[in-house]
């Protein structure tokens, strides 16, 4: 981090931390738009990510700033159970709320906030800034909550107080996260495991499009429903309760009860991402890279032709990866229509690789991407080398 924490949160507070902690944002590796049919996730922890400096006061108030915003949200102990408006104070305020509902009393709390996720980029900023609210508390107060629940508590203020209706990945991969490890999970019964991810002469770099999603939301559901169609459908001859029950072969045998093009496109896409993600879970077992890349290209290009949730600036950066000679394997992650796409780089290709990607991007696009090169890292835990 490039920022001091510590002096940052003095000259704000006029006295010291007690505590600092960083929690990282993540990337889904791959398998998506499944988990909303059964399917498995694979995301990881990243290095990019949320820092927050605490120290307790006496004056109960929960007073709220961040490097990222102007704004400080200054909340008395006793009014938490409110939004604040459309900040993003209300991430930590919410975490803090589901405390005190569970019986949990604080006297007031000044926080400083840094992070270095970029904000509506798909990278999971909200879930990063929530989970690093609920293991700071919990581990400063010695709270005693497990990960699992402080997991469970970030997604209840994402759905209920937020009001966002996302799933649980997101929190999930950021409090779960661990160093050259990717999480593959069950969305549905929270059964995961860690495959090991070593990249070898190979780095993980991110492209943020810097397109707004304003369209995430609205074709985020529409998909829903497409694949509630599908599954409606296909239970017309075997019962299913999600289209991931099958793969590929079995969903073959059946596919001819979906009579629409376009809903016939979304349900493969969704048995075949799924068989993908063990597929890549084998690969990365193995440590046979090219075979993951190859599975990213797979999965990017399902997402573009059968579940069209890509788009131009998508399909720009991934188009570039696959003629860039030190570039094994490219998708988007998350939702789509704009936010992040990911490749796997050879290391020492770093500087031309943006080079080039910037200037091919900006030439078709009409202004650049940002780049970022990450490792994949640790999830929540205390700084106790430095107070930087």
């Amino acid at each position: 981090m490039d920022i001091n924490l510590k002096e940052k949160f003095a000259a704000h507070y006029h006295k010291d931390p007690d505590a600092i902690y960083f929690t990282p944002g993540r990337v889904n590796l791959i398998g998506e738009h499944i988990d909303y049919n059964g399917g498995l996730v694979m995301p990881c922890a990243i290095t990019l990510g949320t820092w927050v400096a605490i120290a307790p006061n006496h004056d109960n108030k929960f007073r709220f700033k961040s490097l990222n915003f102007e704004i400080e949200t200054v909340v008395e102990s006793n009014v938490l159970t409110d939004k604040n408006g459309g900040i993003w104070a209300n991430y930590p305020i919410g975490v803090i709320n589901e405390f005190i509902k569970d019986g949990k009393e604080f006297s007031g709390i000044d926080f400083l906030f840094y992070g270095n996720i970029p904000i509506g980029s798909g990278l999971s900023s909200s879930a990063s800034i929530e989970i690093a609210t609920a293991y700071a508390l919990n581990s400063y107060f010695n709270l005693g909550y497990d990960k699992l629940a402080l997991v469970k508590i970030a997604k209840k203020v994402e759905n209920k107080f937020i009001g966002l209706n996302s799933g649980i990945m997101d929190q999930f991969a950021v409090a779960f996260g661990e160093k050259n490890k990717a999480i593959v999970l069950d969305c549905e019964t929270l059964k995961y495991k860690m495959v090991d991810v070593y990249l070898g002469n190979y780095v993980l770099v991110i492209i943020n499009t810097n397109k707004p999603r304003e369209l995430a939301d609205s074709k985020y559901n529409e998909r829903v429903a497409e694949c509630q169609t599908a599954l409606k459908q296909l239970n017309q001859e075997i019962r299913l309760d999600y289209l991931c029950e099958l793969n590929a072969e079995k969903f073959a045998l059946h596919n001819h009860l979906i009579t629409d093009k376009v809903i016939l496109n979304r349900a493969t896409h969704v048995v075949k991402e799924n068989d993908r993600v063990h597929l890549a879970a084998k690969a990365l077992n193995s440590g046979n890279l090219e075979e993951f890349g190859r599975l990213m290209y797979a999965s990017h290009e399902s997402l573009k032709t059968l579940y069209e949730v890509s788009g131009k600036e998508l399909d720009t950066i991934v188009d570039f990866c696959k003629d860039y000679h030190a570039v094994i394997g490219a998708r988007m992650t998350g939702a789509g229509f704009g936010g992040c796409a990911i490749a796997l780089l050879e290391k020492g290709y770093e500087e031309d690789f943006a080079k080039r990607l910037t200037a091919y991007y900006t030439d078709r696009i009409g202004y650049p991407a940002t780049i970022y090169v990450s490792e994949i890292g640790d999830g929540p835990h205390l700084i106790t080398d430095t107070y930087q």
